[in-house]
């Protein structure tokens, strides 16, 4: 044999395979909740404009079940090769605390934070609370005689309550509804005071007269109803705990290769500025985050600490935060 071609035989071996360049075929994305969810419909929305920026097609397979711990642990177990990642919401971040399962996203590696819901602090239009400081004011002079919405312990409105009653003197009595809607209409027949709920719930119902709204628990007033004040003009307290609502992200396991990450954070980055994307957003009441590295990490982080003892205060929780690790905020 030629010495040359001993060599670069030599040398091939030596070298090993060539790498594939990821992503050789098609991704799957597994979506925490079923079809026609809030969180179905966001993965949807920006999976298009993802493929176009990967340039492989993106499966998506709905995998509900265990508020989240069934989609969360079958892309955990599936190979550290990227080519499975998860279409998840909020819920992971609460498993310790609700005895639901070990796995958090402090586990998994954020791809991309796309965005977050936003509450409203609503009453009807025709309630003497003109103002969130009136509403204060009544809830302080008569402890547990104002009535507020609730879709019961650890729902939206009894964490809000909860991260209120931190600022302000919030002495109420929650009167569970099965859902926002429930809630909200119960609320305009007199049933209850007043509901905070998500803004998609409310927005609507606002712009059309038969709600106002006294807040957003944001710490800037939102594009979907701009002329409703943050919270925290009225609770400059409140900054610590925000921003806060139910989010939407992409998650992979920790392990998947670094090079692989930046190629999911680089396409994802991409595909959350996708027109039709932040159309939907908007539409929805979302704010987009498009957020990823440590800013991601630190926001999940941060929307733990904070949740968790939410619910620890509202004795929503199964298991103390403090055991977990978790300090308070």
């Amino acid at each position: 044999m030629n010495i040359f071609k001993v060599a670069a035989a030599a040398l091939a071996v030596a070298a090993g395979p060539a790498l594939a360049e990821y992503p050789e075929r098609e991704v799957l994305g597994v979506v925490m909740w079923g079809a026609g969810g809030a969180t179905d419909t966001v993965a949807r929305a920006i999976n298009p404009a993802a493929e176009a920026a990967l340039g492989k097609p993106i499966v998506v397979l709905n995998k509900s079940g265990g508020a989240g711990a069934i989609s969360t642990a079958f892309v955990n177990a599936a190979p550290a090769d990227g080519y499975t990642f998860l279409y998840g919401a909020e819920n992971p971040q609460l498993h310790g605390v609700m005895g639901v399962s070990d796995i958090d996203y402090g586990d998994m590696y954020p791809i991309n934070i796309l965005g977050r819901g936003v509450a409203v602090i609503a009453v009807p239009a025709d309630s003497n609370y003109q103002t969130l400081s009136d509403l204060l004011d009544d809830i302080k002079a008569n402890p547990g005689s104002v009535k507020m919405g609730s879709t019961g312990p650890g729902g939206l409105p009894s964490t809000i309550g909860a991260l209120i009653s931190n600022a302000a003197d919030f002495d109420v009595t929650a009167i569970p509804f099965d859902g926002e809607g429930p809630g909200l209409t119960a609320m305009l027949g007199g049933e209850v005071d007043f509901m905070p709920a998500g803004i998609s719930a409310a927005a609507e119902q606002v712009k059309a007269g038969n709600m106002r709204a006294l807040a957003v628990v944001n710490p800037n007033p939102v594009d979907t109803l701009p002329d409703v004040p943050a919270i925290t003009d009225t609770l400059p307290e409140m900054e610590r705990f925000l921003p806060w609502g139910p989010f939407y992200g992409v998650f992979v396991r920790a392990d998947v290769p670094d090079d692989v990450k930046a190629t999911l954070t680089q396409a994802f980055s991409t595909a959350a500025t996708d027109e039709t994307f932040l159309e939907l957003m908007a539409n929805r009441g979302n704010v987009v985050m498009n957020m990823s590295g440590q800013e991601a990490v630190n926001f999940l982080a941060k929307w733990q600490q904070v949740t968790v003892w939410a619910l620890q205060d509202t004795g929503a929780a199964k298991v103390n935060p403090a055991e977990l690790g978790i300090a308070r905020p």
